[in-house]
């Protein structure tokens, strides 16, 4: 099999670091000699081996390389934080991260000091990657062409559990063993490639042909090793094992046409082998309806981070609760359902897809008789995404009547975006239906758990001419999820409406905190501080939070920069 660093890196780009570029540290370094130790399999009596345990690199090392990384994605003009979707994902993620837990996948240090963050690409090509520290990269591409959840949750399962069995460490601590500078090149010719692409070939060129032969070896062994303990993972979680096999399935005849839309196959071979041994792993016996739900009829509860864990980068990290100990919870995300899923597949699809050809193709076809409800949503999402806000609230409103209601949140959500769309007129000119219609879908999402509800009742109270409650709202939010740099962004916009200076400073510090933008949360912090008397002496305990948290930060800033300087 021959290499390039065409085939290897698609979207290296100048400009800010591509997502699908990150791939190439878990992709091309060499293998470490295979060491024999025993690992869980729930669906075997047998003990299997494992590729060894990595402790040359220590999970603090790998986490701060993973934060590195992750700075650079958060700069990505692919890089997306869309509410719906992410609401969805995390309800596949949290039972995968409770299950792997429950199995023993994920023990206490990793559950503490990983990120066990999701950063989407806008890319529509599939693919699915893990990065260093626990973060997985997942393209609106998989999203759109899956067709149930235990598809989605499949590849998932397989890429935590790239993590949890810690294949990228292994693979960097056998690289420093063999050679310091191969690992150090192609590591740097990945993070430079987001400021210059030659630059990146000229650092990874010399490395590529050394490795690529050992790495094909370790890649068959790695992906073994990941689907084995993943579908452990999956059916823990309470999702069907099908799944996995489904989704080997689509993807083994997406490859005999792969017109390199497929990168996750160049990444995660299939063989024969594989598929086989996923087969043989699915008891026999009748098959889920096709409209059931599917896992345990649990309640999938998302958490902010904790004071134990200060170095956690995003408002979605979790605190891998139990995958049943969520069960009967009060307060959370319900787990998805397949008439959900088709339309987040049909969300993802269309956020994909810039061009307007594609979109009017799409508003047309959920306009016929037979659409399906997935096809109903991307046209109403498409004639929104077109101008067309009279006609997106049309199709919007007949597809609520006609989901199922644990689809009917996904559509309320669609219902606020295009509420909030600017009319032709003006918002002043909304018709009395609408605007009686966006002020009942308001409250109706600031009472709610979800994140999406959270923000997207936000952003109606702010329409409305109500900062005060998205105030509230958000303040009870960044309370749980201090990382959530979207919560932030908004509730600096509510201040602002209400004149508070001080306090929209300090949550747009927050928000520029919370990507790791160290540099520019305390530049924020600093403008906050050097605001008129009159409104620095009106909020003393917010005067004093905006001092104590620019040190705090201003101490992750000189971390950051003496690693920076130790890179080099």
């Amino acid at each position: 099999m021959r290499f390039s660093l065409t085939s290897l890196f698609p979207s290296v780009r100048c400009g800010a670091l591509s997502l699908g570029a990150l791939a190439v540290v878990s992709m091309l370094l060499p293998a470490p000699a295979s060491v024999a130790q025993t690992v869980r399999d729930s669906t075997s009596t047998s003990s299997l081996p494992s590729l060894g345990d990595g402790q040359g690199m220590s999970v603090g090392a790998e986490r701060r390389l993973g934060d590195r990384i992750a700075r650079d994605i958060y700069r990505d003009p692919d890089y997306i934080d869309d509410p719906v979707l992410g609401d969805y994902l995390q309800a596949l993620w949290q039972p995968l991260l409770g299950a792997a837990r429950d199995r023993g996948d994920v023990p206490p240090e990793l559950a503490e000091r990983m990120a066990w963050e999701l950063v989407v690409s806008r890319d529509k090509r599939v693919n699915a990657f893990a990065l260093p520290g626990g973060y997985l990269g997942v393209n609106l591409g998989l999203v759109a062409i899956t067709d149930k959840p235990e598809e989605l949750a499949s590849v998932m399962a397989h890429e935590l559990s790239h993590v949890s069995q810690r294949h990228i460490a292994r693979m960097m601590t056998r690289e420093e063993r063999m050679a310091p500078w191969m690992m150090a090149a192609m590591i740097l010719g990945a993070l430079a490639a987001g400021s210059n692409a030659n630059v990146a070939g000229a650092a990874m060129a010399g490395s590529t042909a050394v490795a690529a032969q050992s790495q094909l070896n370790f890649s068959r062994d790695m992906e073994r090793e990941a689907d084995r303990v993943g579908f452990g993972v999956l059916t823990g979680a309470g999702f069907d094992g099908l799944g996995f096999v489904s989704m080997f399935d689509k993807m083994q005849q997406s490859s005999r046409y792969d017109d390199g839309s497929f990168p996750y196959l160049r990444s995660h071979p299939l063989t024969g082998e594989r598929i086989a041994d996923m087969r043989a792993r699915v008891p026999s016996g009748p098959v889920a309806p096709k409209d059931a739900k599917v896992g345990p009829a649990s309640v999938v509860t998302l958490s902010g981070v904790g004071a134990s864990n200060p170095g956690g980068s995003s408002g979605l990290r979790l605190d891998l609760p139990s995958a049943r100990g969520a069960q009967g919870a009060a307060i959370g995300l319900p787990m998805p359902s397949r008439a959900q899923h088709a339309l987040v597949s049909a969300r993802a699809r269309v956020l994909a897809e810039n061009g307007p050809d594609r979109q009017r193709a799409w508003l047309a076809n959920g306009q016929s008789a037979n659409a399906s409800s997935g096809d109903r949503y991307a046209a109403a999402l498409s004639a929104l995404r077109l101008g067309q806000r009279d006609l997106a609230l049309d199709l919007a409103q007949r597809l609520r009547t006609a989901v199922p209601s644990e689809a009917r949140p996904t559509v309320d959500a669609l219902l606020i975006e295009i509420l909030l769309a600017p009319t032709a007129a003006g918002a002043a000119s909304m018709p009395p239906a609408q605007a009686t219609l966006l002020g009942e879908l308001r409250d109706q999402a600031l009472t709610g758990t979800s994140r999406s509800s959270a923000l997207l009742g936000a952003q109606a109270a702010l329409a409305t001419g109500q900062p005060q409650r998205a105030v509230t709202r958000l303040q009870a939010w960044v309370a749980l999820h201090p990382r959530d740099a979207v919560a932030w962004q908004t509730l600096s916009r509510a201040y602002t409406a209400q004149g508070q200076s001080l306090r929209a400073l300090r949550a747009e510090a927050e928000s520029r905190a919370a990507h790791l933008d160290y540099a520019g949360a305390v530049d924020r912090f600093r403008v906050a501080q050097s605001l008129p008397v009159a409104q620095r002496s009106a909020d003393a305990m917010e005067l004093a939070i905006v001092d104590s948290r620019r040190r705090e930060v201003e101490a992750q800033l000189r971390e950051t920069v003496r690693e920076e300087e130790e890179r080099r």
